[in-house]
């Protein structure tokens, strides 16, 4: 063990630049989506196995290769004007904020022993100070298990990237890693996320959140608990095969979403009637004119979905799922009208994440394309939001299996603890990991 008991030891921390240097003067304004996440960071693990392209040296010029590409990384941020209340990036190229570590496990040792407060040992970040000029917006941290495996820790403000871009930049970084062309390449672009010349402001939930969110950040002192639950690819087929008897379509994130959903009101106690869930969908390929994959930034899109959850799991998978299928491309920029509206009258960030129950739809991001050397993936991928989360975030996230999904859970600590339990999750036969106070 390590000093203290800690199986995690940083001893270690510098900065990445890129090969070739920003030109002078270059500036990316964040976007109205952008602003909107200034109270929330983003924070995402993956797991690699032994392997001969896993070198840190190696891993640290791949990096200074891929910032080449992603001048907004390493740059630092600024008001457009004193006093103002719009971000803008200046591309300085001050770097990216590196820190080395080491871990007292294998990794296969970790996955199975570490709790949620250890993994969160294997991401560094430090938040914003008084003066933002000096202060990274992203850092990495790159640990080395006992074996050789590394686990490498991403986090930065979500106001640069949302969790897709966020898995982006990494695979992006993969693909320089082994060499490869950069199949998804960054879109900077933030002003195809402009509101509309003729503005149609309309954004119920996210009036509900602005009103409620000081009250919700003042209750948030409680302790959280987080679990992850790994669900193989046969325990996905059993949830859809319950399913199919009353929504044949169901998609692995309606099961989901809607088991954990019906769990969390359980361990409530509370009345299953007319129950409320806020979901988190990316909107990138939803548009008229759909944006690249690889467009940097947010395109997250918050929304209401409502069930009686006394009719059971099926009814509320319904519910999720026509709720998904349903967005339609003006909401999307009624919310965008909306955001902007509230920032031009002088109003502040407020919690987007919370302070209802969230769930956010991760599956389709390609986490598992991460491959540091040709068909050698990540062996797990963890990620979580920063930020008061009150009654909690559920995230659903691809696994390493294609047709397998992971879901990483915080909620407060006395609700977790009876999810972790909960005997409808528990009959499909999960493998739950992290779990504990963090």
């Amino acid at each position: 063990m390590t000093a203290g008991g800690r199986r995690v030891t940083a001893y270690a921390k510098l900065t990445v630049v890129s090969t070739t240097p920003v030109k002078p003067g270059k500036a990316y304004p964040l976007s109205v989506l952008d602003h909107a996440m200034e109270r929330h960071s983003l924070h995402i693990v993956f797991y690699y196995r032994p392997g001969p392209a896993l070198d840190r040296a190696r891993l640290k010029e791949s990096m200074s290769e891929l910032l080449t590409f992603f001048p907004a990384t390493t740059g630092r941020l600024s008001r457009e004007v004193e006093g103002g209340k719009r971000w803008v990036v200046k591309c300085n190229d001050a770097g990216v904020r590196v820190v080395d570590a080491r871990a007292d496990a294998t990794v296969d040792e970790w996955i199975a022993t570490a709790t949620a407060a250890e993994e969160r040992e294997l991401v560094y970040w430090e938040p914003m100070g008084a003066d933002p000029s000096i202060w990274s917006p992203f850092y990495v941290q790159i640990t080395e298990f006992k074996d050789k495996g590394y686990a490498i820790g991403l986090s930065c403000t979500h106001m640069h990237a949302d969790p897709t871009c966020a898995v982006l930049l990494f695979k992006a970084w993969a693909d320089c890693h082994r060499r490869a062309c950069i199949v998804n390449p960054p879109f900077f672009h933030p002003p195809a996320l402009l509101p509309r010349p003729t503005p149609n402001p309309s954004a119920h939930l996210l009036s509900l959140k602005s009103s409620s969110s000081s009250a919700a950040v003042a209750a948030a002192a409680f302790p959280m608990f987080s679990a992850t639950f790994r669900f193989t690819s046969a325990a996905v087929r059993s949830l859809l095969a319950d399913l199919s008897p009353d929504f044949p379509d169901a998609t692995p994130f309606d099961a989901l979403a809607a088991l954990f959903w019906l769990a969390v009101a359980r361990a409530r106690a509370s009345s299953p009637a007319a129950a409320a869930l806020t979901l988190v969908t990316d909107f990138r390929k939803r548009m008229y004119a759909p944006l690249p994959y690889g467009f940097y930034g947010n395109a997250a899109h918050f929304s209401r979905v409502e069930a009686d959850l006394s009719e059971g799991w099926a009814r509320a998978a319904v519910a999720v799922g026509r709720h998904v299928a349903g967005l339609e491309e003006e909401e999307y920029w009624s919310a965008i009208d909306w955001l902007a509206a509230r920032r031009d009258g002088g109003a502040g960030a407020f919690q987007m994440y919370g302070p209802e129950l969230t769930c956010v739809k991760l599956d389709h991001v390609m986490a598992y394309d991460a491959e540091m050397a040709e068909g050698v993936g990540p062996a797990h991928v963890s990620c979580w939001v920063g930020g008061p989360d009150v009654d909690g975030v559920v995230m659903v996230l691809p696994a390493e299996e294609a047709a397998a999904r992971t879901v990483v859970v915080v909620l407060p600590a006395e609700v977790a603890k009876k999810v972790c339990r909960d005997e409808e999750i528990l009959r499909h036969g999960p493998t739950v990991v992290f779990t504990g106070k963090i």
